[in-house]
């Protein structure tokens, strides 16, 4: 019923800016996720519970950040068979990210580009909003995260401090957080990728975490010694998973070299995130590696779980199958 849904509205989507599309279906999610898990309610196969990071996921399928910033649709993502979900990227202060448009399609390749740039409610904004809901006793029973940035205007040296007060801001609702420091879309950004930066991040975010669990997200686009370095430091501060990876900037196929700035994301971006996770993997250890990147179909999923990640993340996949793909991941993992 999901897919026939998505199949009979997606022309009507794809006429849209992908932003106000996207926003739709949010609000959507948002003021009845009943109506829209009701078409699709799909519980994940026993056998795919797993544990990750101390947290225990009734799937290894996961909701990436991006694709609900501001956690407007909190309630819908469980119903579609997630066994995680990663909210944000959410910045301390409010901020209305890059100007528009921002996102475009690259209907061919089954691909994303955009420049966001971390648009955000703020934390403040999302605790108040979010720990409203949880009061009223509507809270998912699967695993929620938060993607944390720091805002466009922060000098690089503060940038501990804001990754710190977002999660100190958000922990009392936090299963867990994931440093972003990987995308390409706020200016100096991936500089802090070095160890040394990065290393004082962590320790800021460990902090205020209360204890939640704290990943750290990297790009596709790092060379496989830095790799190499900043996993293995991340894990020697406390990290307590690697996410691998973000968009890139790299353009693969001819429809994406049409764009100068942004971050590719979807089908042409697997082959890249894949090659990236084998040497996240060499570097992590024990350490819980979580692959996304181009996840679009069980076949990937798998690819990415037998090369030993512990679980996966999906966003632009969903945008052109439809929030379907879920249980089909699910399905597939499960056989």
């Amino acid at each position: 019923m999901l897919d026939l849904a998505y199949k009979l509205t997606r022309p009507l989507l794809f006429s849209m800016d992908p932003e106000d599309a996207h926003e739709r279906v949010l609000a959507l999610g948002g003021s009845c996720p009943g109506v829209l898990g009701a078409l699709g309610s799909a519980k994940p196969d026993p056998t795919l519970a797993t544990e990750v990071s101390g947290l225990s996921l009734p799937s290894p399928v996961g909701l990436a950040a991006g694709l609900d910033k501001n956690g407007s649709a909190i309630l819908l993502w469980e119903k579609f068979g997630f066994g995680f979900m990663e909210l944000g990227t959410v910045t301390p202060r409010p901020q209305p990210g890059n100007q528009r448009p921002r996102v475009h399609r690259l209907v061919e390749d089954k691909g994303l580009v955009n420049w966001m740039g971390f648009p955000s409610d703020g934390a403040e904004a999302i605790f108040q909003r979010l720990s409203t809901l949880r009061d009223k006793g509507s809270w998912p029973s699967i695993p929620v995260g938060f993607n944390l940035g720091k805002n466009k205007d922060t000098p690089q040296e503060d940038a501990p401090l804001d990754y710190a007060l977002a999660a100190g801001r958000l922990a009392p609702l936090a299963d867990f957080f994931v440093i972003n420091v990987s995308s390409p879309n706020t200016p100096g950004l991936r500089e802090l990728q070095g160890a040394d930066a990065l290393a004082a991040i962590l320790e800021a975010v460990l902090q205020h975490a209360r204890d939640r669990p704290v990943w750290v997200k990297l790009s596709p686009d790092l060379h496989e010694d830095a790799i190499h370095e900043a996993v293995r430091r991340v894990i020697a501060e406390g990290a307590g998973g690697i996410v691998a990876t973000n968009t890139t900037v790299s353009r693969p196929t001819e429809a994406s070299q049409e764009f100068d700035q942004g971050g590719l994301s979807g089908e042409p971006l697997f082959p890249i995130a894949h090659q990236k996770v084998m040497a996240v993997l060499a570097a992590a250890g024990d350490v819980p590696v979580i692959g996304v990147g181009g996840i679009n179909s069980p076949e990937r999923a798998r690819a990415m779980m037998n090369s030993g990640c512990k679980a996966v993340e999906v966003f632009t996949g969903m945008i052109f199958s439809g929030p379907g793909l879920v249980a089909r991941l699910n399905r597939g993992l499960a056989s």
